[in-house]
């Protein structure tokens, strides 16, 4: 249920294995851009021009082909390359052929050319990039934005690198992706969900998990997962079989953030939910959710027995940094149960905790975060989000969630990516949900890494059908926790 992710190496490896089996590599470019045409003809039915934009390598090649496709259907088809087409060579120049013979014109690109198509193809670069697009490629891709018209990416979009997300320079804003043989992880993280679109995936007849000594970089999560996860309880079940969890956090005057985070571990099912809190919080605690069993503590010493009666620890939200929220962490660090690290519990263990490892603890970092947990810059963390939260996890132990558009979650069984989300989450209280989450799933399952994954797919899943209710702008972080329920209980 969990496709899988590649990086575009093992991509062209697959390909060339592919071509060695038998397939001709211009037959293996037809079935690309054939499936690149179905693409393009499901989405826009009713268009009657294009615009195809061609590199000068395979991937313009696919361009090509669909090109004579298109005009091959009784479309309009304008073809501008960036390359004279007498200078391509193999299965690129045999494509540049093919649409030179099914009558369609070309143009050599330069500035101002117009671009005339309903929708644009961007067929200028595959998977190798690796830097800035610079010269004559980047204002190209400028021009491609700047016309205001749906784009199609073949395999991927122009200017974003494959197998981090990034986009170091310019990149193509695609309405839709169409990627082929292998998924890209790129696509999936990092600046990648503002570029891509909608991911359509074609493996034109290729068995990538056939070729066991090329395994998956990563996986996507699926929605499909819930119903198998979210079975119905026992008719037996008690309060007492649902696990406790408890929530160590709102140092004085940051009550809040443990509040969400209580009531997010009782909506997701949790048996019982405890608060260690600061006094003046208690009040609030009780009027927001009575059903959460809230301690007062002044200190570690008032906080230090509490994790011992508890199935899993949340420890960060509202903590703060100073003599009370190093006091809170150290009584849950202290304890054997399993741990959710959030918030300012990250930032203190940056600090004052730097060499400390467990591997029953789920680790929430935003990409700050990761950047002070690893010593570096949040640019180094965004330049290879997988690389960052993969070094994070062995530095660490245990599991790693690096939040942010396509979260990414790494543990004992590999990299995991959430393709859910959006950008209403951009609002405070998302993180301190979400570990409240995390925390119900691991009482109630017993499990760390799978939790992670139901929790991280969960949370980002309540959102997306809460905007779709009532719109992105506007989403609190305490709307989630009845969307949530509703997903746990398909």
């Amino acid at each position: 249920m969990l496709r899988p992710l590649y990086k575009a190496a093992q991509v062209r490896e697959l390909d060339r294995r592919t071509i060695a089996g038998g397939i001709d590599g211009f037959a293996l470019m037809q079935r690309a851009a054939s499936s690149a045409w179905h693409c393009f003809r499901s989405r826009w039915p009713q268009a009657r021009s294009l615009t195809v934009v061609c590199g000068h390598g395979n991937n313009g090649g696919d361009g090509h082909v669909l090109a004579a496709l298109g005009m091959q259907s009784g479309l309009k088809v304008q073809r501008i390359t960036l390359k004279p087409l007498d200078e391509l060579s193999g299965s690129a120049a045999r494509a540049a052929e093919l649409a030179t013979s099914a009558g369609v014109g070309c143009e050599e690109w330069h500035a101002g050319i117009a671009l005339t198509g309903e929708v644009i193809i961007d067929a200028l670069l595959g998977t190798g990039l690796n830097g800035a697009v610079e010269g004559r490629f980047k204002r190209v891709i400028e021009m491609i934005n700047a016309a205001d018209r749906p784009v199609l990416a073949i395999d991927i979009p122009s200017g974003l690198v494959a197998d981090t997300g990034a986009m170091p320079g310019v990149a193509v804003n695609a309405a839709c992706t169409v990627t082929f043989i292998g998924d890209k992880i790129g696509l999936h993280t990092g600046d990648a969900p503002a570029c891509t679109g909608e991911i359509d995936f074609r493996s034109l007849g290729v068995k990538a998990q056939a070729y066991f000594d090329i395994p998956p970089t990563a996986w996507r999560l699926d929605e499909s997962l819930l119903a198998g996860a979210f079975t119905p309880r026992l008719r037996t079940s008690h309060k007492g079989t649902m696990g406790h969890v408890l929530v160590m956090g709102g140092a004085p005057g940051f009550g809040g953030a443990a509040l969400l985070a209580c009531q997010a571990a009782a909506r997701m099912g949790a048996g019982k939910v405890s608060l260690a809190t600061a006094p003046e919080h208690i009040t609030a605690s009780l009027v927001r959710c009575p059903e959460v069993m809230a301690h007062g503590v002044r200190g570690g010493a008032e906080a230090s027995e509490l994790p011992h009666n508890a199935d899993v620890v949340v420890v960060g939200p509202g903590l703060g940094q100073a003599a009370w929220g190093q006091a809170v962490l150290q009584s849950a660090l202290q304890s054997d149960a399993p741990l959710v690290v959030d918030a300012d519990a990250l930032n203190l263990l940056a600090r004052q905790w730097p060499d400390v490892q467990r591997d029953n603890w789920i680790l929430t970092p935003h990409p700050g975060e990761a950047a002070r947990l690893l010593g570096c810059t949040v640019a180094d963390i965004q330049a290879d989000r997988p690389a960052a939260v993969q070094a994070l996890q062995r530095a660490r132990g245990g599991v790693v969630i690096l939040k942010g558009a396509g979260s990414l979650i790494a543990g004992p069984a590999g990299l995991v990516v959430c393709p859910y989300g959006n950008p209403g989450m951009a609002s405070g209280g998302m993180g301190d949900v979400l570990s409240g989450m995390l925390g119900a799933l691991i009482a109630q399952r017993g499990e760390v890494e799978f939790s992670a994954w139901l929790g991280t797919m969960v949370h980002a899943l309540a959102a997306d059908h809460a905007a779709e209710q009532e719109g992105e702008r506007g989403l609190l972080a305490s709307d989630l926790a009845s969307y949530a329920r509703k997903l746990i209980n398909p």
